[in-house]
């Protein structure tokens, strides 16, 4: 088997810049000579095995993250970003887009923040009778979009938060339970902690210094409510210093940021990192069992499981996603080669949707995306009652998977046909921006190929695609 090459240019450039040091100072401390040392943070040639040496022995940089860059994320949204119809002429090749993926990161960004602000402007111009006129009627990106990228290039793995989370857990006392700790910690400055019959799952009243949690909410709800709120009140500082460094360009996309950095710290507390990545490898990822062993909820299990992406001690990659019926993407991240689209749903051949039509179930689904990568998937409905007679139930599912080759690793690919190549589905990413022909599934036909009307034939589709 041929063995892969490292390009990793943007990498070592990052780490020089980190530093503080000159193209000819880091050359020095790797052994190489300076134009050697060019040519690979210019990817003209591939990171040797004595320089991965080096970086490792020399600067106790975690090799690992050479191999742990955005290049994928970028390379799937420039595709789903030029598969816009404002985009006339032919889609630059794939060897292209991963070229300015991985030495030009930087730029790729800032086109893909141009496209999300041409996007932003088109919609507010479908709705002129709404803007016009307004003054705070200007450009700029959605919050919400702001705060996924976010977290989305951070690979879902916030270190100082997590690692503050981590040392709460460890503190608490023996036959104390992490939530018990977080209300103690509460109590401590001044807050109340009451448990009542209101249907406001968590309310904080500033005044009194009073927290409400409903009773109506799941045990591990209660759990996740409380550490949040401890998050926002005992550990704000932390959190305004990640939200500083991150420079959010709207008030309200900060905002959000911060609950959602918030909720990153209740999840990381009731899964303390250490802990539940050897529990997880202990029970090979059953998540019931991890479910009860932690006092969380399916679905926060397998969101936690996505972000085991500590430097030198990372879990397996995972992608995982939550979608309500209509198909929406309501939460989404990815570890692995396999990229969401970031405006629209899911494919529809992926077994998340099917996960709706048997309740309380998992289930197990090999795929194959059209590069090829072949993933294990798992899927269940995560659906979330109201907590009384006529109070509306929401409704949702999560899929969560990797590829192929950890799927010994879990114990739900257990007898599964791994090895067959006929055991895989064919899915995508996105209708639009698929290279499948003969999907008998396609919504809308794919942006970057030729289409052929033959009035005398109809087949699954109207059309054939080139």
């Amino acid at each position: 088997m041929a063995v892969q090459k490292l390009y990793a240019g943007a990498k070592l450039r990052e780490l020089r810049g980190r530093l503080s040091l000159t193209q000819k100072q880091f050359a020095e401390r790797l052994s190489v000579s300076l134009p050697y040392l060019n040519q690979m943070e210019n990817n003209n040639r591939p990171v040797s095995t004595a320089v991965v040496l080096g970086l490792a022995q020399e600067f106790g940089f975690d090799v690992t993250e050479l191999q742990a860059g955005d290049e994928a994320r970028l390379v799937s949204d420039m595709r789903e970003a030029l598969a816009d119809p404002v985009f006339t002429g032919p889609a630059p090749a794939l060897a292209d887009l991963r070229l300015a993926a991985t030495n030009a990161p930087g730029l790729t960004r800032a086109f893909l923040d141009l496209h999300a602000a041409y996007r932003q402007t088109h919609e507010r111009l479908a709705s002129l009778d709404e803007a016009l006129g307004r003054e705070d009627a200007r450009l700029r990106p959605s919050p919400w979009e702001e705060v996924r990228d976010f977290f989305h290039y951070c690979d879902n793995y916030i270190d100082s938060v997590d690692r503050a989370a981590e040392h709460f857990a460890k503190g608490v006392a023996p036959g104390e339970t992490v939530t018990q700790a977080a209300i103690s910690a509460l109590a401590q400055g001044g807050i109340v902690t009451e448990f009542t019959e209101d249907a406001t799952i968590r309310h904080y009243d500033a005044k009194t210094q009073t927290l409400r949690i409903s009773r109506h909410a799941t045990p591990a709800t209660q759990s996740f409510q409380v550490l949040m709120q401890m998050a926002l009140t005992q550990h704000e500082p932390l959190l305004d210093a990640t939200l500083d460094f991150a420079r959010f360009q709207s008030p309200e996309a900060r905002d959000i940021a911060k609950v959602g950095l918030a909720n990153y710290f209740a999840g990381a507390s009731l899964l303390p990192y250490t802990a539940f990545l050897e529990a997880a490898t202990d029970t090979r990822h059953d998540l019931e069992r991890l479910a009860n062993r932690f006092g969380a909820s399916i679905e926060q299990i397998a969101h936690r499981l996505s972000t085991l992406q500590r430097p030198g001690s990372k879990g397996i990659p995972f992608f995982f996603v939550r979608v309500d019926q209509a198909g929406t993407i309501t939460k989404r991240h990815s570890a692995t080669t396999l990229q969401f689209a970031r405006y629209g749903g899911a494919c529809p051949l992926w077994n998340v949707h099917a996960a709706f039509e048997t309740p309380q179930q998992f289930l197990r689904q090999l795929a194959e995306t059209p590069d090829g990568v072949r993933y294990f998937c798992l899927a269940r409905d995560v659906s979330k009652p109201g907590g009384g007679f006529g109070a509306p139930t929401r409704r949702y599912a999560i899929g969560l998977g990797c590829e192929v080759k950890h799927a010994p690793a879990l114990i739900y690919a257990d007898h599964m046909l791994t090895d067959h190549a006929e055991a895989f589905e064919p899915i995508g990413i996105s209708c639009r921006i698929c290279e499948r022909r003969n999907c008998h599934q396609r919504s809308v036909p794919p942006l970057e190929r030729q289409l052929r009307v033959d009035p005398n034939t109809r087949d699954v589709l109207p059309y054939q695609v080139d």
